[in-house]
């Protein structure tokens, strides 16, 4: 079997990539060792998908070279895919901070990225082989180019151009591997170390002790962690757990910690604490634990006042230097974490393909003819819909770099 283009990863890159191209006269085959298409995606956003951000640009994204993703991300923005996404009559609604759901289910995601890939132009076509493995890939050259032969479940294909859209090792249960990574690796292509991403982060030990019993509570705070450029600060809800602290804020931080390195939480960010306990203490006979549950959980409160006989008082007789440092640690939280929830709770993978070795106009690497898009290249997003927005970004520049190679542009 011969094609234009042979992409392995139908999830939302893959998938978007797909349509695109056929919409520009392309016959593909798309490939993936799943029996369910999009699984990702179907369970994103508790069912509901966070398909984009409105807000979505370059500052969002890490990775070695933060810049890379600045031309995929300018030619297709988050307004051309509500366009798409009005165009299929999807409902949807913004839920925070410019993160956009659908009204009813991720499903229509799927089903509207399958109707785009059946909305070939002439001569264009997705041929879809699911829950088909890839067991090897080659590259040849010749006169015409080259030719990669591509040996799957389903006998072997022939194609000038293949898309690796396979993600990357974040939630093994739905059937992520490292396969991007063999095929870059096996093609001479740098790989950029990768780990969890958008995870919750664990603690242990006697520090963490007097926390351990707050699984379940949920507050607003600010949190911070690294310096200068790698600095990540982010005003979201933190979730304490059983084995440490998850929750937007968490996750949003994860993909900035680095091993080893402090974590710092202001746990009452809206609040001028020096000035907050100072006419607490001018004005209260409460103790001082009743006083702080106005602004925290009352169990966190019980918590921080457990660890120091001095603040187990009321807040007239509780000394000036107790309450400075009490205002200093609620304010300045300094926490290392000891891991992470590891791939099987990260939403994302950090690192990946090296943007180094690919094109940022058409995400083709060094190797003429093979291309990376989506998760498993080393561009990772924050929490609330940048990544889906880079996989529809990137798979976007990809499809037109496959048309222009094609002879279709």
């Amino acid at each position: 079997m011969n094609v234009d283009a042979v992409i392995v990863g139908a999830g939302a890159a893959g998938l978007f990539c797909a349509g695109v191209a056929a919409q520009r006269g392309l016959r593909v085959l798309l490939v993936d060792h799943a029996e369910k298409v999009a699984e990702k995606i179907r369970i994103s956003g508790g069912g509901r998908c966070n398909f984009t951000n409105r807000d979505a640009s370059p500052a969002n994204f890490l990775g070695a070279n933060p810049h890379f993703c600045r031309s995929a991300l300018s030619r297709f923005t988050p307004q051309d895919f509500v366009a798409l996404i009005k165009r299929h009559d999807i409902p949807f609604h913004e839920k925070h901070k410019g993160q956009l759901f659908c009204d009813r289910s991720a499903e229509d995601i799927i089903q509207m990225l399958l109707r785009e890939c059946e909305a070939g132009a002439a001569g264009g076509s997705v041929t879809r082989w699911q829950g088909c493995g890839v067991k090897a890939v080659r590259s040849s050259e010749s006169d015409g180019g080259t030719t990669y032969e591509i040996d799957t479940d389903q006998g072997t294909v022939r194609s000038p151009s293949l898309v690796i859209a396979t993600g990357g090792l974040s939630i093994p249960k739905i059937g992520a591997t490292d396969f991007g990574y063999r095929v870059a690796r096996q093609f001479g292509l740098r790989l950029v170390e990768q780990r969890p991403g958008l995870v919750p982060l664990t603690f242990d030990g006697a520090a963490w002790q007097p926390y351990a019993q707050l699984a379940g509570l949920a507050l607003p705070v600010a949190m911070e962690t690294g310096a200068k450029k790698s600095r990540g600060h982010f005003l979201e809800d933190l979730l304490f757990t059983h084995r440490g602290l998850s929750g937007p804020a968490v996750l949003q931080i994860s993909s900035y910690w680095q091993a080893g390195t402090p974590i710092r939480i202001n746990l009452m960010p809206e609040l001028d604490l020096p000035e907050t306990l100072a006419r607490a203490k001018a004005v209260s006979r409460k103790l001082l634990v009743n006083e702080l549950a106005h602004s925290l959980p009352s169990r966190l409160a019980e918590a921080w006042v457990q660890q120091d006989p001095a603040l187990q008082r009321p807040c007239n007789e509780v000394g000036d230097k107790a309450l400075n440092t009490l205002a200093e640690r609620l304010s300045r939280w300094e926490l290392v974490p000891t891991g992470t929830e590891g791939y099987k709770k990260a939403e994302v993978t950090l690192g990946g393909v090296d943007t180094r070795d690919l094109s940022q106009q058409t995400l083709e690497s060094k190797q003429p003819g093979l291309y990376f898009i989506g998760e498993v290249v080393d561009v990772t997003g924050w929490l609330g819909g940048y990544n889906f927005q880079w996989a529809w970004a990137s798979g976007h520049a990809c499809a037109q770099g496959l048309a222009a190679r094609a002879g279709h542009g």
